[in-house]
């Protein structure tokens, strides 16, 4: 039976909703895919479910193809698992928490490492029984600060999250690339552009970590990639530390008066009239304060020196002091330390230096891989308009250690050495990790080897957005009028309308929507009887049926069009050519 529009339960939208920034986000709640319920939670409509379940069916198929089994668990998991690796504590505000009629503590389920695992501890005991890859798709939740861009950042989502269990590290190898290979298949099917990129493990642990970004200029993540073929994203970059430079024969540090240089741009224009030197930015050493909350609670301040040319990326700071949340240091902590002085920060000081201290603020300092032995520096001195050059690192002061927190420019050298690395933005559409032993050690899940010993068991964790995705698509595949769906993910295969109110066009379509159902086309028709011909078309560029069939005045001389909409072509075909002019252009 062919979906008639006049039955569907359908309304579609002239305008974009208020609080809609993306294509995606307009045109999925203007088409009646999904409708706004709360910031970042939508309900699914029948045409967007139809996508959905498209979407799943082909992550189903390629990853069962390599033996892969669905299980389904709860979203609503109790607080004991997440405890014992410490989860619960370390998730922050970032999960939703409730409590039952018996003050019981659960969540809403933000991942499912804990719940694998456990359910594999309870069924299986012996190597014999593995290796193991079973998956689910499931709704995730997360207490998002800022839900933005529909579909894209949400806090209701579904997922398809798999987990691989081996016995050896050798058995991993094999898992990983497995489902590795099956998410190229799954993006090249779902017609998605993307880039395998080394990304952080952040929160999840565990070794090798790849996410899969779909390039897109609206992406939230920044990556890198070389010519010669690196690809990572910001927060998994590794500076390309220069070596490390004799001190012997360097000039000793002088303090200058440098009133009125409280940014790098000032200080660098006061370089260059005092010295011949053609100074930079990249010449300073730049001394940001940040802020650390511990889990506990406790906060403490730290100083990063970097060179003055880029900024601390605060994402790239997140990942290196987790799970410590960083901000920037407020006015309040600074008047609590009257010993930095704003504007003039460094990581020595005159008077420190009669005393043989090596810095006069009492915090600890860390610096970018950028700053090592033998290297020479413009940077604060630690007094109110002074500043101190030619500070040498090693000579002058040693750090309290180094710290990846720079932003990456473009330019900079790729660590494997194959160039200069670019900057993309991307959104990640899927990511694969080799988690090892972490969670499995915690929750006890050992198996017998072939030598009778009991050995802790190695996982892989993969992921993929499944909601996500669909947005990333429509995002893709969209002329501004409207939707145009991929076929293989198209909620029809076909969109047939009846352009007028002729009992002949009418009829038409009705004998010409019962033989396309017959010869297995997926039929959406419409066959709304007060809808103009003009609405018809505005509503069909809008929902996205890739083809579609316009029964009007040529129908009493056995002629249809057939709208193609990925090329906007309307050819004049024959009824009883039109079955074989839709598999032509499908």
């Amino acid at each position: 039976m062919p979906t008639r529009l006049s039955q569907l339960f359908v309304r579609t939208l002239r305008e974009d909703p208020v609080d809609a920034e993306v294509a995606s986000h307009k045109l999925l709640v203007r088409a009646g895919y999904i409708r706004r319920q709360a910031p970042g939670i939508f309900a699914w409509l029948p045409l967007g479910l139809r996508v959905r379940r498209k979407i799943e069916n082909i992550i189903r198929e390629e990853l069962e193809a390599f033996g892969a089994q669905e299980v389904h668990f709860p979203a609503l998991l109790p607080r004991e698992p997440y405890e014992v690796t410490n989860r619960w504590t370390e998730y922050g505000d970032g999960i939703f928490r409730l409590q039952d009629r018996h003050k019981a503590d659960y969540l809403l389920a933000p991942t499912h490492e804990e719940v694998f695992t456990l359910l594999v501890k309870d069924l299986y005991s012996s190597y014999k029984d593995l290796p193991l890859s079973i998956y689910q798709i499931q709704d995730k939740y997360r207490d998002e600060a800022r839900p933005r861009a529909g579909l894209l950042r949400g806090r209701e989502f579904s997922m398809k999250d798999s987990y691989s269990f081996d016995y050896t590290d050798a058995g991993l190898d094999v898992s990983y690339q497995q489902h590795r290979d099956a998410y190229e298949r799954i993006f090249q099917r779902l017609g998605l552009d993307y880039v395998i990129v080394k990304a952080d493990a952040g929160a999840m642990g565990g070794s090798r970590s790849e996410e899969f970004l779909h390039p897109t200029p609206i992406g939230e993540d920044t990556f890198v990639r070389s010519a010669g073929g690196y690809a990572a994203n910001v927060e998994a970059f590794t500076t390309l530390a220069p070596a490390a430079r004799s001190i012997e024969g360097l000039a000793p540090a002088q303090v200058h008066d440098t009133p009125d240089t409280p940014t790098i741009a000032t200080l660098v224009a006061v370089a260059n009239a005092e010295d011949a030197r053609a100074w930079t930015a990249a010449d300073t050493l730049k001394n940001v304060v940040l802020r650390l909350t511990h889990l506990d609670g406790t906060a403490e301040l730290v100083i990063v020196g970097l060179p003055g040319d880029r900024d601390v990326d605060m994402k790239r700071a997140e990942v290196a002091f987790a799970p410590a949340e960083v901000a920037a240091a407020s006015a309040e902590d600074f008047a609590k330390h009257p010993g930095l002085v704003k504007g003039y920060i460094g990581p020595w000081s005159e008077a420190g230096a009669v005393l043989g201290e090596e810095s006069s603020t009492g915090i600890r300092f860390l610096v970018d891989p950028a700053v090592v032995d033998g290297t020479e520096w413009i940077t604060g001195a630690n007094e109110q308009g002074r500043h101190v050059f030619g500070l040498v690192a090693g000579r002058d002061f040693t750090a309290d250690g180094v710290v990846e927190v720079g932003e990456v420019l473009a330019g900079d050298a790729a660590p494997d050495g194959s160039g200069p690395v670019e900057l993309a933005r991307g959104m990640e559409i899927g990511h694969v990790f080799q988690l090892g032993r972490k969670y499995a050690e915690a929750l006890g899940l050992k198996v017998l080897d072939e030598n009778g010993k009991l050995v802790t068991v190695t996982m892989g964790s993969y992921g993929i957005g499944v909601t996500r995705i669909m947005a990333v698509i429509a995002e893709s595949n969209n002329d501004g009028r409207g939707l145009i769906w991929p076929a293989n993910v198209a909620p029809f295969d076909v969109h047939v309308i009846a352009a007028g109110k002729e009992d002949v066009i009418h009829s038409t379509a009705e004998a010409l929507v019962g033989s396309l159902e017959e010869s297995g086309f997926d039929v959406l028709f419409d066959d709304r009887p007060k809808a103009s011909p003009g609405v018809k078309f505005g509503d069909a560029e809008l929902l996205g049926v890739p083809l579609i069939v316009i029964v009007g005045r040529d129908a009493a001389d056995g002629r249809v069009e057939v709208w193609n909409r990925r090329t906007n072509e309307r050819t004049s075909v024959a009824l009883d050519e039109v079955g074989a002019a839709l598999e032509a252009v499908a």
